[in-house]
Order: C-alpha cells, then structure tokens, then sequence
C-alpha cells in the first residue's frame, strides 16, 4: 500500500513536472501571438490582457513591408544550402564511418563550429565582395555552407554507422563500384537520416541572422535580418515584429516535430559509436 502511494505521488510529481516545463516553453508564444493581434496603440504593454483583436499587424507586415520577399529569400538560401551541404555531406560522413584510419579524425570535422563566426566574416566578406556578391543570396549561401556542411556531416556519420559494412561488401561481389554500392545501396538505407539531416541544416540556415546581416542588402535580406529591422530609431514595432517571429517559427516547429526522433538519434550516435 505504502509503495503505491509511493508510486502514485512520484507520477504525479511527474506530470505537473511537464505540465510546468510545457507552460514554460509555450508562455513565450502565447505572449508573442498576443502581441501579434493587439491594437497597435497598445503594442508593448504587457499589462493590458484585455482588448480587441486586431489584425492590422498581421495585413501591415505580409501586405506593406518586405517580408514576403524576405521569406522567399530565407527559403531560397536555405533551400540552395541544404542541397549542396547533403551533396558534400553525406560522402563525407560515409568516409568517415567507413574508414578509421584516426578515430579522432571525425571530431575535426567540428572545428568550423568551434570557431567564432566573426572570425570568419572578414575573409568572407573580402572574398565575396572581390566576387561581387555581397547583397546576394548566393553570398549567403556561401557563408552558411561554413557551418551548415560540418554539422550534417556530424549528424549523418551515426547513420552510416549504423549499416552494416556486409551489405556494401554484398554490393560489390554482385559487380558495383564502391560508388555505386554507396549511391544506390547505401544511400537509400539512410534515406531518413538524409531527411533529419537535411531538416537541421535547413533550421540553423534559416535562423542564421549574423552572416545575413553583415552579407545582404534590400533584395536579398532574410527573414531573421526583417525581424530586427523592426526596431529602428522610433522605438521597436512589436506588433510587426511579434507577428515576423511567428511567421519565422512555424516553419521551423513543424519540421522538427516531424523530425524529432531521426534528430536525436543523428546528434547523440555520431558520437558514441567506434
């Protein structure tokens, strides 16, 4: 009886755990979406919990500002970056899951992350304006594969990991290059680690603001760079920007609810297995 209750009190110890970690993570939006709905007159007071819903934010910023086209140029960026990161990504990762000549070797991969990105930006930026692509979306993309390329490496090497050497060596005695076992055996084996991994490097693309905000101008600003333009001299337009930052998450808690268990297994596996 006594262990029971015991147990019955840890359970619902539990669940007002969660149920208090929910509120938590939700309160912010809940807050923001208010934002996003109040009058204008009353933008930026926190104490007004009562008015009436107003959607002249919303219709001022997808209707009267730039943020569609700087919705278009994030999802353009993003788009260009994951395809190029999987494409020097992924035979990256399978190299270094396959052959172990230095254990270590993968956790040099991760040095670009290590590394303050404004130690990058000068010689980015020199680079792109010799190029001339400063204010260009493919400036950004450049910028982007410097940490968007390392991570999906990182997070694809426990997939490959996870496929037994045998079925490529089963390949190759049936007449495939390594290559070929690799393109058509290996690769879609790890097809939902491709989509993870693709779904992450799309994510930290999308968020970027510090490159975005160094390497754009008026046409290829993104939707992170649009969001902080929304505090300007005359104060921060909260209404406007409450209602770019809910524009800016949706995208991003859709595909990582659908994400989320390739997630943890990509971060947590490329790590732990030698």
């Amino acid at each position: 009886m006594i262990v029971s209750f015991e147990n019955r009190l840890l359970q619902f110890i539990g669940i007002m755990a969660i149920f208090m970690a929910i509120i938590v993570v939700l309160f912010p939006f809940f807050w923001i979406f208010l934002e996003s709905v109040k009058p204008p007159s009353l933008g930026g007071r926190p104490d007004i919990w009562r008015f009436e819903l107003s959607w002249e934010n919303w219709s001022e910023v997808l209707l009267n500002s730039s943020v569609p086209l700087n919705i278009m140029n994030s999802f353009f960026i993003a788009f260009i970056t994951v395809v190029i990161s999987l494409i020097c990504g992924a035979p990256a990762a399978y190299a270094f899951s396959r052959f172990r000549g230095f254990q270590g070797a993968r956790y040099s991969i991760l040095a670009a992350e290590m590394m303050p990105p404004a130690i990058l930006i000068l010689p980015l930026f020199l680079i792109l304006y010799k190029l001339e692509l400063i204010d260009s979306r493919i400036g950004v993309v450049t910028a982007h594969l410097t940490f968007v390329i390392p991570v999906i490496t990182w997070f694809l090497i426990g997939f490959f990991d996870e496929v037994p050497k045998d079925l490529e060596d089963q390949a190759m005695i049936d007449g495939y290059t390594r290559f070929q076992a690799f393109y058509k055996v290996i690769l879609p084996v790890v097809r939902p680690g491709l989509g993870a991994a693709a779904v992450f490097g799309f994510v930290l693309s999308w968020n970027d603001l510090f490159y975005s905000l160094l390497l754009t101008g008026a046409g290829s600003r993104t939707l992170p760079v649009a969001i902080a333009s929304f505090w300007t001299f005359r104060g921060i337009e909260l209404g406007k920007m409450a209602v770019a930052i809910l524009i800016a998450v949706i995208p991003v808690l859709i595909l990582s609810y659908f994400i989320q268990k390739h997630l943890i297994k990509g971060i947590g596996g490329s790590g732990v297995k030698y």
